[in-house]
Parts: structure tokens; C-alpha cells; sequence
């Protein structure tokens, strides 16, 4: 035997349309939150993965951020130089220098992946977003345009009171005092007098020095005036 079904509650006629116009009408009465951009810029997070600046003087070419990049949107050239001798007799040396550092941001997937492996913090995170094109070949910026993107990059935050001083500051902290230190428990020497050698003639027409405490004489003998 199907067992009976419980009766179901009559509706008011419009209940549904009611309780929208319901909910509309406490919506309207409360403060929006919608960003009016791009009247409004918003306010990003200072990690937010926008744009990818370039800190030139850090790159040494070591293409660990191309080989690293998940779909090979980094494109670096660059040949080397040879540096002469700090001193002479010494060997000279070859560096590379960077010709060209380009990343295609049509291709980029904002992993990160480049920023973390950069060994000598080379490349940062900007939380710049409007640099649309309408070209796509557009999209690829070359060490020019990355340069300006680095001077968007928010500082980095204070460090913890509490965290340990860096080994490279507190390294250089103690060889500033141990100088210090040192240019002080130096004594002063102490200024020379000059001295008439022994032994030589007075040039005529000068006036020898009187006892300390009395003027020079005049008299060219050397008597008391």
C-alpha cells in the first residue's frame, strides 16, 4: 500500500514576487560595496601578481629564470667582454653582458616561477595590471619597459622586531666598531715646533726671539733696548 502524501501548503497568490521585491528593497537600503573602477583605483595587496619589473644591475645572465619558465616566454641574448686586469700582472677576465631580456606576457602564466629562482634578485613583482594592448605583439616587453615597472614595485615590508639581524649587516656592523675602536686607542702625535739648527748665522735685518715671557729686542747685538 503507497503510503500517503502530506498535504501540501496553499500559496498566497504573487508570496514569490513578494519576497523578491523584498529582498531588493533591503538591498537598496544598504551602502554598496561595488568598486567604481576605473573611476576608483583599487586598493591591491602589495603582493599581488600584476607586471614583472626588471632590476638590470642584478642580472648576470645566468638564464636560470628562461631554462626555469614553464612556457618559455623569457627571451635572453647576451655576449661577453673581456675585463682587464684589476692590477698589473694579473689575468684577465670575461663577464657576460646582457643585450636583451624580454618576457611575452601573452604567454605568461604569473606562476612566479622566474622571480623565485632569480638567484640576485633581479626581477620583482609589481601590483600594475592596466597595461592592455591592442596588439599582441605588443604584449611582449622588452628590458626598457620592464625597467619602468620596477619603479612601481611597492617597498618591501619592515622586518620583524623580534627576527635575527641579517649576517651580512651585523658583519659589517662589527667591522665598523672594531675601526672605530681603533682610529680612537691611536694617540694624537703631537705637533713639531721648528728650531733654529745649531751652528748657523742669524740672517741680518731679523730680530731674535726674548726670553719667554718679554717682547724681542731691537737692538741688533742683542742687548736690552
Amino acid at each position: 500500500m503507497a503510503e500517503s502524501l502530506p498535504p501540501t501548503r496553499s500559496r498566497f497568490p504573487g508570496s514569490g514576487l513578494a519576497k523578491g521585491l523584498a529582498v531588493t528593497l533591503r538591498t537598496m537600503t544598504k551602502k554598496t560595496v561595488t568598486e567604481q573602477y576605473p573611476d576608483v583605483q583599487p586598493d591591491l595587496p602589495p603582493r599581488t601578481r600584476g607586471v614583472i619589473g626588471l632590476f638590470e644591475e642584478n642580472c648576470t645572465v645566468c638564464m636560470l629564470c628562461a631554462r626555469e619558465c614553464p612556457d618559455w616566454c623569457i627571451y635572453i641574448d647576451s655576449h661577453k667582454e673581456t675585463v682587464p686586469p684589476a692590477a698589473p700582472g694579473g689575468r684577465e677576465r670575461s663577464r657576460n653582458v646582457l643585450d636583451r631580456f624580454a618576457i611575452d606576457f601573452s604567454l605568461c602564466m604569473y606562476c612566479g616561477i622566474c622571480i623565485e629562482v632569480c638567484p640576485f634578485d633581479a626581477l620583482f613583482w609589481s601590483p600594475e595590471f592596466e597595461y592592455a594592448e591592442t596588439d599582441i605583439r605588443d604584449l611582449t616587453h622588452e628590458r626598457d619597459k620592464l625597467r619602468e615597472w620596477m619603479w612601481t614595485v611597492p617597498a618591501p615590508p619592515a622586518l620583524d622586531p623580534g627576527a635575527e639581524e641579517p649576517k651580512e649587516i651585523a658583519a659589517a656592523r662589527k667591522t665598523a666598531e672594531k675601526l672605530a675602536a681603533t682610529a680612537q686607542a691611536e694617540p694624537t702625535p703631537e705637533p713639531i715646533e721648528p728650531t733654529e739648527p745649531a751652528g748657523q748665522p742669524r740672517p741680518r735685518g731679523t730680530r731674535p726671539a726674548g726670553p719667554e715671557g718679554t717682547e724681542p729686542t731691537d737692538d741688533p747685538q742683542g742687548g736690552a733696548s
